[in-house]
Protein backbone atom coordinates (compact mmCIF):
# COMPACT_ATOMS: atom_id res chain seq x y z
CA UNK A 1 0.00 0.00 0.00
CA UNK A 2 2.82 2.44 1.01
CA UNK A 3 4.24 1.96 -2.72
CA UNK A 4 0.75 2.82 -4.13
CA UNK A 5 0.18 5.89 -2.00
CA UNK A 6 3.36 7.63 -3.01
CA UNK A 7 2.57 6.72 -6.66
CA UNK A 8 -1.10 8.61 -6.11
CA UNK A 9 1.03 11.43 -4.22
CA UNK A 10 3.18 11.41 -7.21
CA UNK A 11 -0.02 11.94 -9.62
CA UNK A 12 -0.90 14.69 -7.96
CA UNK A 13 1.69 17.32 -9.38
CA UNK A 14 0.74 16.74 -13.24
CA UNK A 15 -3.07 17.57 -11.97
CA UNK A 16 -2.53 20.29 -10.29
CA UNK A 17 0.13 21.81 -12.53
CA UNK A 18 -2.57 20.98 -15.40
CA UNK A 19 -5.48 22.85 -13.31
CA UNK A 20 -2.98 25.49 -12.81
CA UNK A 21 -2.92 26.03 -16.42
CA UNK A 22 -6.55 25.76 -17.36
CA UNK A 23 -7.36 28.53 -14.99
CA UNK A 24 -4.79 30.49 -15.95
CA UNK A 25 -5.30 30.42 -20.00
CA UNK A 26 -9.05 30.88 -18.76
CA UNK A 27 -8.68 33.98 -16.77
CA UNK A 28 -6.05 35.54 -19.96
CA UNK A 29 -9.27 35.05 -22.37
CA UNK A 30 -12.09 36.61 -20.17
CA UNK A 31 -12.91 40.07 -21.64
CA UNK A 32 -11.91 42.90 -19.36
CA UNK A 33 -8.46 44.61 -17.85
CA UNK A 34 -8.64 43.85 -14.16
CA UNK A 35 -6.29 46.78 -13.62
CA UNK A 36 -8.95 49.17 -14.90
CA UNK A 37 -11.66 47.65 -13.47
CA UNK A 38 -9.77 48.21 -9.86
CA UNK A 39 -9.06 51.76 -10.61
CA UNK A 40 -12.48 52.78 -11.82
CA UNK A 41 -13.83 54.47 -15.45
CA UNK A 42 -11.99 57.80 -14.53
CA UNK A 43 -8.50 56.58 -14.50
CA UNK A 44 -5.95 57.47 -16.61
CA UNK A 45 -4.01 54.99 -19.49
CA UNK A 46 -0.82 55.83 -17.87
CA UNK A 47 -1.74 54.88 -14.50
CA UNK A 48 -3.91 51.75 -15.75
CA UNK A 49 -0.32 50.27 -17.79
CA UNK A 50 1.35 50.61 -14.62
CA UNK A 51 -0.79 48.83 -12.50
CA UNK A 52 -0.79 46.35 -15.10
CA UNK A 53 3.11 46.53 -14.78
CA UNK A 54 2.81 45.89 -10.77
CA UNK A 55 0.51 43.02 -11.27
CA UNK A 56 2.89 41.97 -13.72
CA UNK A 57 -0.60 41.38 -16.03
CA UNK A 58 1.75 42.72 -18.93
CA UNK A 59 4.45 39.58 -19.08
CA UNK A 60 3.45 36.72 -21.19
CA UNK A 61 1.09 33.53 -20.19
CA UNK A 62 3.71 31.57 -19.79
CA UNK A 63 5.80 33.80 -17.81
CA UNK A 64 2.96 34.21 -15.72
CA UNK A 65 2.20 30.36 -15.49
CA UNK A 66 6.10 29.74 -14.79
CA UNK A 67 6.22 32.46 -11.59
CA UNK A 68 3.00 31.16 -10.30
CA UNK A 69 4.30 28.05 -9.86
CA UNK A 70 7.22 28.83 -8.40
CA UNK A 71 5.26 30.92 -6.01
CA UNK A 72 3.27 27.68 -4.64
CA UNK A 73 5.96 25.40 -4.39
CA UNK A 74 7.37 28.16 -1.97
CA UNK A 75 3.99 28.37 -0.06
CA UNK A 76 3.07 31.63 -1.46
CA UNK A 77 -0.44 31.74 -3.42
CA UNK A 78 -0.20 35.34 -4.04
CA UNK A 79 -1.40 39.14 -3.23
CA UNK A 80 -5.05 39.69 -4.01
CA UNK A 81 -5.39 42.51 -6.72
CA UNK A 82 -8.77 44.02 -5.34
CA UNK A 83 -7.92 43.74 -1.33
CA UNK A 84 -4.03 43.63 -1.48
CA UNK A 85 -4.05 41.13 0.69
CA UNK A 86 -2.29 37.42 0.64
CA UNK A 87 -4.80 34.88 -0.93
CA UNK A 88 -3.48 32.55 1.67
CA UNK A 89 -4.88 34.68 4.42
CA UNK A 90 -8.42 35.37 3.07
CA UNK A 91 -8.38 31.48 2.04
CA UNK A 92 -7.45 30.90 5.40
CA UNK A 93 -10.37 33.53 6.81
CA UNK A 94 -13.07 32.00 4.74
CA UNK A 95 -12.45 28.13 4.78
CA UNK A 96 -13.79 27.68 8.56
CA UNK A 97 -16.79 28.55 7.27
CA UNK A 98 -17.19 26.56 4.18
CA UNK A 99 -16.08 23.38 6.20
CA UNK A 100 -18.34 24.18 8.99
CA UNK A 101 -21.35 24.22 6.07
CA UNK A 102 -19.74 20.88 4.33
CA UNK A 103 -19.73 19.30 6.96
CA UNK A 104 -23.41 19.22 8.04
CA UNK A 105 -24.37 18.70 5.09
CA UNK A 106 -22.66 15.46 4.77
CA UNK A 107 -23.77 14.79 8.27
CA UNK A 108 -27.41 14.86 6.47
CA UNK A 109 -26.48 13.21 3.46
CA UNK A 110 -25.15 10.18 5.65
CA UNK A 111 -28.15 9.67 8.34
CA UNK A 112 -30.58 10.10 6.04
CA UNK A 113 -29.29 9.21 2.53
CA UNK A 114 -28.13 5.75 4.05
CA UNK A 115 -30.76 4.69 6.19
CA UNK A 116 -33.53 5.90 3.30
CA UNK A 117 -31.34 3.26 0.97
CA UNK A 118 -31.46 1.00 3.01
CA UNK A 119 -35.44 0.79 4.13
CA UNK A 120 -35.78 1.37 0.48
CA UNK A 121 -33.82 -2.32 -0.84
CA UNK A 122 -35.52 -3.90 2.13
CA UNK A 123 -38.68 -3.76 0.34
CA UNK A 124 -37.71 -3.45 -3.46
CA UNK A 125 -40.85 -2.49 -5.35
CA UNK A 126 -43.10 -1.78 -2.40
CA UNK A 127 -45.78 1.65 -1.32
CA UNK A 128 -42.05 2.81 0.56
CA UNK A 129 -39.67 2.08 -1.69
CA UNK A 130 -40.82 4.25 -4.72
CA UNK A 131 -42.57 6.57 -2.81
CA UNK A 132 -38.01 7.13 -1.61
CA UNK A 133 -36.57 6.89 -4.90
CA UNK A 134 -39.35 9.67 -6.29
CA UNK A 135 -37.89 11.60 -3.61
CA UNK A 136 -34.53 11.25 -4.02
CA UNK A 137 -35.29 11.92 -7.60
CA UNK A 138 -36.83 15.24 -6.92
CA UNK A 139 -33.72 15.83 -4.94
CA UNK A 140 -31.41 15.32 -7.33
CA UNK A 141 -33.39 17.69 -10.00
CA UNK A 142 -34.29 20.56 -8.22
CA UNK A 143 -31.24 23.15 -8.85
CA UNK A 144 -29.23 24.51 -5.10
CA UNK A 145 -30.70 28.39 -5.73
CA UNK A 146 -33.95 27.18 -6.47
CA UNK A 147 -34.48 25.01 -3.35
CA UNK A 148 -32.42 27.60 -1.54
CA UNK A 149 -35.14 30.86 -2.35
CA UNK A 150 -37.83 28.22 -1.78
CA UNK A 151 -36.70 27.14 1.65
CA UNK A 152 -36.05 30.83 2.61
CA UNK A 153 -39.62 32.03 1.34
CA UNK A 154 -41.29 28.94 3.59
CA UNK A 155 -39.03 28.78 6.67
CA UNK A 156 -37.54 32.06 7.11
CA UNK A 157 -40.06 35.00 5.76
CA UNK A 158 -43.28 32.85 6.20
CA UNK A 159 -42.82 30.69 9.28
CA UNK A 160 -40.23 33.00 11.11
CA UNK A 161 -38.12 29.63 11.65
CA UNK A 162 -34.63 30.17 10.54
CA UNK A 163 -33.08 33.63 9.72
CA UNK A 164 -32.61 34.60 6.28
CA UNK A 165 -28.95 34.60 6.41
CA UNK A 166 -25.49 35.26 7.68
CA UNK A 167 -23.94 33.13 10.43
CA UNK A 168 -23.41 32.80 14.32
CA UNK A 169 -25.62 30.36 15.09
CA UNK A 170 -26.96 26.97 14.61
CA UNK A 171 -30.00 28.49 12.92
CA UNK A 172 -28.52 30.04 10.38
CA UNK A 173 -26.55 26.69 9.86
CA UNK A 174 -29.29 24.67 9.10
CA UNK A 175 -31.65 25.83 5.81
CA UNK A 176 -28.05 26.69 3.90
CA UNK A 177 -26.79 23.19 4.85
CA UNK A 178 -30.28 21.12 3.82
CA UNK A 179 -30.13 23.20 0.64
CA UNK A 180 -26.70 21.92 -0.45
CA UNK A 181 -27.38 18.03 0.80
CA UNK A 182 -30.78 17.42 -1.20
CA UNK A 183 -28.77 16.46 -3.92
CA UNK A 184 -26.16 14.14 -3.04
CA UNK A 185 -28.70 12.91 -0.68
CA UNK A 186 -30.75 11.48 -3.46
CA UNK A 187 -27.82 10.61 -4.61
CA UNK A 188 -26.73 8.20 -1.55
CA UNK A 189 -29.66 7.02 -1.50
CA UNK A 190 -30.11 5.56 -4.44
CA UNK A 191 -26.39 4.09 -4.55
CA UNK A 192 -27.20 2.57 -1.47
CA UNK A 193 -30.41 1.50 -2.01
CA UNK A 194 -28.68 -0.48 -5.71
CA UNK A 195 -25.84 -1.77 -3.68
CA UNK A 196 -28.10 -3.35 -0.97
CA UNK A 197 -29.73 -5.04 -3.43
CA UNK A 198 -27.40 -6.58 -5.19
CA UNK A 199 -25.63 -7.94 -2.16
CA UNK A 200 -28.62 -9.26 -0.74
CA UNK A 201 -28.85 -11.41 -3.70
CA UNK A 202 -25.32 -13.17 -2.65
CA UNK A 203 -25.92 -16.68 -1.93
CA UNK A 204 -24.17 -16.03 1.27
CA UNK A 205 -27.20 -14.05 1.80
CA UNK A 206 -29.55 -16.39 1.67
CA UNK A 207 -27.82 -18.99 3.55
CA UNK A 208 -27.88 -16.50 6.41
CA UNK A 209 -31.57 -15.87 5.55
CA UNK A 210 -31.98 -19.58 5.39
CA UNK A 211 -30.54 -20.11 9.04
CA UNK A 212 -32.79 -17.68 10.68
CA UNK A 213 -31.05 -14.61 10.93
CA UNK A 214 -32.86 -11.58 11.65
CA UNK A 215 -33.73 -9.58 9.00
CA UNK A 216 -32.07 -6.28 10.74
CA UNK A 217 -28.88 -8.46 11.00
CA UNK A 218 -28.95 -9.79 7.50
CA UNK A 219 -29.45 -6.10 6.42
CA UNK A 220 -26.78 -4.40 8.58
CA UNK A 221 -24.13 -6.87 9.30
CA UNK A 222 -23.93 -8.52 6.31
CA UNK A 223 -25.93 -6.20 3.39
CA UNK A 224 -24.66 -2.52 3.80
CA UNK A 225 -21.10 -3.60 5.36
CA UNK A 226 -20.61 -5.21 2.39
CA UNK A 227 -22.12 -2.49 -0.01
CA UNK A 228 -19.78 0.04 1.80
CA UNK A 229 -16.87 0.49 -1.46
CA UNK A 230 -19.37 2.26 -3.59
CA UNK A 231 -21.14 3.87 -0.61
CA UNK A 232 -17.54 5.65 0.29
CA UNK A 233 -16.92 6.12 -2.95
CA UNK A 234 -20.18 8.60 -3.49
CA UNK A 235 -19.69 9.77 -0.03
CA UNK A 236 -15.95 10.74 -1.02
CA UNK A 237 -17.05 12.53 -4.44
CA UNK A 238 -19.67 14.02 -2.97
CA UNK A 239 -17.97 15.79 0.06
CA UNK A 240 -15.36 17.11 -2.67
CA UNK A 241 -18.59 18.33 -4.92
CA UNK A 242 -20.13 20.21 -1.78
CA UNK A 243 -17.03 22.14 -1.19
CA UNK A 244 -16.88 23.50 -4.97
CA UNK A 245 -20.33 23.62 -5.14
CA UNK A 246 -20.93 25.64 -2.61
CA UNK A 247 -20.58 28.93 -4.22
CA UNK A 248 -25.07 29.25 -4.77
CA UNK A 249 -25.26 28.23 -1.43
CA UNK A 250 -23.20 30.60 0.32
CA UNK A 251 -24.39 33.61 -2.06
CA UNK A 252 -28.30 32.92 -1.72
CA UNK A 253 -27.62 32.48 2.02
CA UNK A 254 -24.70 35.18 2.50
CA UNK A 255 -22.36 32.60 3.76
CA UNK A 256 -19.20 33.98 4.81
CA UNK A 257 -17.19 31.13 3.00
CA UNK A 258 -14.91 30.32 0.11
CA UNK A 259 -17.93 30.33 -2.46
CA UNK A 260 -19.14 33.82 -1.51
CA UNK A 261 -15.08 34.90 -1.87
CA UNK A 262 -14.97 33.43 -5.21
CA UNK A 263 -18.22 35.20 -6.37
CA UNK A 264 -16.56 38.60 -5.05
CA UNK A 265 -13.20 37.73 -7.01
CA UNK A 266 -15.15 36.95 -10.02
CA UNK A 267 -16.74 40.18 -10.32
CA UNK A 268 -13.80 41.84 -9.64
CA UNK A 269 -11.83 40.18 -11.70
CA UNK A 270 -9.36 39.23 -9.31
CA UNK A 271 -7.47 36.66 -11.12
CA UNK A 272 -4.87 35.97 -8.52
CA UNK A 273 -7.48 35.07 -5.87
CA UNK A 274 -9.56 33.00 -8.39
CA UNK A 275 -6.59 31.33 -9.32
CA UNK A 276 -5.36 29.97 -5.57
CA UNK A 277 -8.98 29.24 -4.55
CA UNK A 278 -9.09 27.01 -7.60
CA UNK A 279 -5.70 25.29 -6.56
CA UNK A 280 -7.17 24.57 -3.18
CA UNK A 281 -10.33 22.99 -4.37
CA UNK A 282 -8.76 21.20 -6.57
CA UNK A 283 -5.95 20.30 -4.28
CA UNK A 284 -8.17 19.30 -1.39
CA UNK A 285 -10.66 17.03 -4.29
CA UNK A 286 -7.54 14.92 -5.56
CA UNK A 287 -6.62 14.54 -1.93
CA UNK A 288 -10.91 13.14 -1.02
CA UNK A 289 -9.86 10.94 -4.14
CA UNK A 290 -6.90 9.05 -2.61
CA UNK A 291 -8.42 8.76 0.80
CA UNK A 292 -11.41 7.42 -1.08
CA UNK A 293 -9.16 4.37 -2.89
CA UNK A 294 -6.91 3.75 0.06
CA UNK A 295 -10.07 3.17 2.34
CA UNK A 296 -11.32 0.28 0.16
CA UNK A 297 -8.53 -2.17 1.32
CA UNK A 298 -10.52 -1.66 4.87
CA UNK A 299 -13.41 -1.88 3.58
CA UNK A 300 -13.03 -4.87 1.51
CA UNK A 301 -9.69 -7.06 2.58
CA UNK A 302 -10.22 -8.86 -0.61
CA UNK A 303 -8.88 -5.93 -2.10
CA UNK A 304 -5.01 -5.58 -3.22
CA UNK A 305 -3.21 -2.66 -4.10
CA UNK A 306 -0.52 -2.85 -7.08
Amino acid sequence: MLSYTIRRLLYIIPILLGVIFIVTLTLDLIPGDPAALILGEFATAEAVANLRTNLGLDQPLLVRYGNYIVDVVQGDLGMSMRERRPVSQIIGEAFPATAQLAAAAMAVVIFVGIPLGIIAAARPGSFIDNFIRIISLIGLSMPVFWTGIVFVVIFSVTLGWFPVSGSGSWRHLVLPAVTLALPSLGILARITRTSVLDVLQEDYVRTATAKGVSRRSVLFKHALRNALVPIVTVIGLQLGNMLGGSILTETVFAWPGIGRQTVFAIFNRDFILIQGIVLVFAAIYVGLNLLVDLSYGLLDPRIRYS
